[in-house]
């Protein structure tokens, strides 16, 4: 998240194909998984306060990071900063607080550690051939390597969230829960999707169309049978999100409710450590209101059992 986020696009710069991939695929998940996990659910309370506060980092780091990402030459910076796009995106999903947001927060975490991963070794193949990552050398290898243009095409589309690829139920869901919590955050997330669309076309245009570059290219050669191999299962998992997406939102509901239903022992628990730590946080006035408001529900949780 901004502006704790200048470490990624270095790290992925100086790391190799594989690192990339792991970190993309899993490592950037990390965060968010312990929001789902244990923030959300232990800390019910403090999440409503600081929903506002994650939703403006998120909607500023949309913007700020697509915008960016359009000034930037080197093909992993592109990939990077579109990942921290995409994973503000998740956290405006979570902090929705709804089924719907929650649902699609996971969706785009599985999916986008399948299209960024890809995308990675995508640049990993340009760069085993011509080493180099700065997108100015590159240009009409859809010429020269049409196998590898129609695969990165395909991963540039799901990057793009388009309909029929894992990206888009996810995203679909997430401004759906969102425009429920917050329209104006909503509508900038949208807004970043937009830009996100711009700079995942300028990246392929600006690789595979135009004129071949001979001078500054060295190894023509397509995708061989083991470059092959290793993309198909982020192909299948792409296109079965993408196409058959209902079996994930079935599996996750169940997960999705508990992360905002906490049962009543659960947050008697909470209240008791968030009682303690708030008055450092937040003036008197604001901490009697959170306890106005928590009193209120338990008493409205007493009148259902009772009812």
């Amino acid at each position: 998240m901004v502006p704790v986020h200048i470490w990624l696009p270095e790290a992925h710069v100086e790391a190799p194909t594989a690192g990339s991939v792991i970190l993309a695929g899993i490592l950037l998940k990390l965060g968010t998984y312990g929001f789902l996990r244990f923030s959300i659910p232990m800390f019910p309370e403090a999440t409503l306060c600081f929903t506002p506060f994650i939703y403006t980092l998120s909607a500023i780091a949309i913007i700020y990071t697509s915008l960016t990402t359009l000034r930037q030459i080197d093909l992993k910076k592109i990939i990077a900063y579109s990942s921290v796009a995409h994973m503000n995106l998740v956290t405006i999903g979570m902090f929705s607080l709804n089924i719907q947001g929650i649902g699609g927060s996971i969706l785009l975490m599985l999916s986008h550690g399948l299209v960024s991963s890809a995308l990675f070794l995508c640049v990993g193949v340009l760069y085993d051939r011509h080493k180099t990552r700065l997108a100015r050398y590159y240009g009409g290898l859809v010429s020269t390597m049409p196998n590898f243009s129609t695969i990165f095409f395909f991963f540039t589309l799901a990057n793009m969230s388009l309909p029929g690829t894992s990206s888009f139920i996810g995203e679909f869901l997430i401004l759906v829960g969102a425009f429920q919590r917050n329209s104006l955050v909503a509508t900038l997330a949208a807004l970043g999707m937009i830009l996100g669309v711009a700079y995942s076309l300028w990246l392929y245009n600006r690789v595979v169309s135009g004129n071949l570059k001979p001078d500054f290219l060295h190894k023509f050669s397509d995708l061989n049978g083991r470059e092959v191999f290793i993309f198909i299962p982020f192909l299948v998992g792409v296109v079965w999100m993408g196409v058959y997406p209902k079996v994930f939102p079935d599996c996750m509901h169940t997960s999705a409710k508990r992360a905002f239903n906490c049962p009543a022992p659960s947050r008697a628990y909470v209240h008791s450590v968030v009682k303690v730590l708030l008055p450092f946080l937040f003036k008197e006035k604001r901490l009697r209101a959170i306890e106005k408001s928590y009193s209120t529900q338990r008493r409205e949780e007493a009148s259902e059992k009772e009812g």
